[in-house]
């Protein structure tokens, strides 16, 4: 599979078989690492990465996994960038690229990522933009398939606001890779329709499904995999609280869900998760609001059934396998 100057921005991009060998790739990667085999192809190259958004696990998890494989990177925070406010996109991408064997961005919207890819001559990866998050994906469906052996027939249940990033990607992914989704929230925080249709139809070829619903015990029987995220995105303002509490709260993951799903079901969420009061954030929305937990118990988060750790680690082993793949002739 040669995937060599591709650029890695939403996984509608890529084919079932491309995503599968990614993950083979990762998966690969990742026994390496444990072993202690070293797997450094890549020295002598570089990486700029762009965070107009902060992240623990999307930062760490290139660095460590650019390191790994040779190459040195660059952090570049909003403070260290001129990118969009002095400088153009399209002017900070061919000057980048000129420096850099690829770039990643996280931020804001997808026309951004999309931009950098269109005027950089190096691979451009997707960090996280409003609508995708594909390298979150690949590591959820490594983790997935590590725990049940098999992507395809496995159903997956997503609880929360499933209009943005991660609601979106884990449709698309789903579809890809012949997984039965089921998307519960309040109407209003459905997807975009055009989406879904496209993603349905992608489904109906891999033998997968897409259903939505506002009916949470309904999406959770049976289901294989039950998944959140948290109710208010980063940028978001704090006025839109008191309305997200008010509408998903009836979405929490609880052992209630767990256990319409079956002993046999796991837990998965991207992190960072609101699940206890040791946060700031938690705090404040205690204090306002009451709540000791939010998209999610800390019974649920804190039980065998949840892989939310071995997910997070995936993500810097997924990661590596999207540098190497794109940055290796």
């Amino acid at each position: 599979m040669n995937l060599y100057g591709r650029d890695f921005l939403k996984l509608l991009d890529y084919s079932p078989e491309e995503i599968l060998y990614l993950l083979d790739l990762a998966a690969d990667l990742k026994a390496k690492k444990k072993a202690g085999i070293l797997h450094d192809s890549l020295r002598g190259k570089n990486v700029a990465l762009i965070f107009e958004k902060t992240s623990t696990r999307t930062r760490c998890a290139f660095e460590v996994a650019a390191h790994d494989l040779g190459m040195g990177s660059t952090f570049l925070d909003p403070t260290a960038s001129q990118i969009g406010k002095k400088e153009s996109i399209a002017d900070t991408a061919r000057v980048l690229s000129r420096m850099y064997d690829g770039i990643e961005y996280r931020g804001f919207g997808q026309e951004i990522v999309d931009a950098l890819a269109k005027y950089s001559d190096v691979p451009v990866w997707n960090g996280l933009t409003n609508e995708f998050h594909p390298t979150q994906m690949l590591a959820d469906m490594l983790t997935i398939r590590e725990h049940f052996g098999r992507l395809s027939g496995i159903k997956l249940a997503y609880f929360g606001d499933a209009r943005y990033n991660t609601g979106n990607s884990l449709m698309v992914v789903s579809a890809k890779l012949g997984l039965h989704i089921v998307l519960a929230s309040s109407r209003k925080y459905f997807p975009d329709p055009a989406l879904v249709e496209e993603c349905r139809a992608i489904a109906a070829a891999s033998g997968g499904s897409v259903t939505l619903t506002e009916d949470a015990m309904e999406a959770a029987r049976g289901a294989d995999v039950l998944y959140t995220d948290v109710w208010v995105s980063m940028g978001e303002p704090d006025e839109v609280w008191e309305e997200r509490i008010s509408e998903l709260s009836p979405y929490q993951v609880n052992e209630k869900l767990m256990k319409a799903a079956g002993p046999e079901a796991v837990f998965l969420h991207c992190l960072p998760s609101f699940h206890d009061l040791n946060t700031g954030i938690g705090a404040k929305i205690h204090e306002k609001f009451g709540l000791t937990e939010m998209e999610v118990t800390d019974e649920v988060f804190e039980s065998p059934q949840s892989l939310v750790f071995d997910e997070a680690e995936n993500r810097m082993h997924t990661i590596k396998a999207v540098m190497l793949a794109t940055l290796q002739a």
